[in-house]
């Protein structure tokens, strides 16, 4: 899957998470990738269970329900310098730099998921993301999520 640097938003800044996972699902439904109703699909699905997977990631994506939402598989990515909390409460830490917006035809977006959490899993590639001083660098950073 090819990244887009339309679909990258770098130096945001957010007072809640259900506003990161709404910048996150209008920039695919600004790229064609999805229907607006998608976006309400990734709410539902982060209120059903947490879309924080650690190391400062959170990836968004629809329940089985907003799949009728999904025009092609598409990839946003936020970028949260200053970070936002994505804990349930004051006592649960999770906070995010960097979000994935995922929709997936198919279940492509398994895959997508699952290359994602592989590049991240080591905290330094999630630091050199939420440093990135660029589009193209996020996406030269995230080549391996592509391939």
């Amino acid at each position: 899957m090819k990244l887009d640097k339309k679909m990258i938003k770098l130096n945001q800044h957010f007072d809640t998470k259900e506003d990161a996972i709404r910048a996150a699902g209008q920039l695919l439904v600004d790229n064609g990738c999805v229907e607006p109703g998608y976006v309400n699909s990734m709410l539902e699905r982060n209120k059903e269970l947490s879309t924080y997977i650690g190391n400062f990631i959170a990836i968004p994506h629809g329940i089985d329900e907003g799949k009728k939402y999904i025009e092609k598989t598409g990839i946003s990515v936020i970028q949260v310098p200053e970070g936002i909390e994505f804990g349930e409460n004051h006592d649960d830490h999770k906070v995010v730099t960097v979000v994935f917006g995922i929709a997936g035809v198919n279940n492509e977006h398994l895959n997508v998921l699952s290359q994602i959490a592989l590049f991240c899993r080591k905290v330094e590639n999630v630091a050199k993301l939420a440093d990135a001083q660029s589009e193209q660098e996020v996406i030269d950073l995230l080549k391996e999520v592509e391939e």
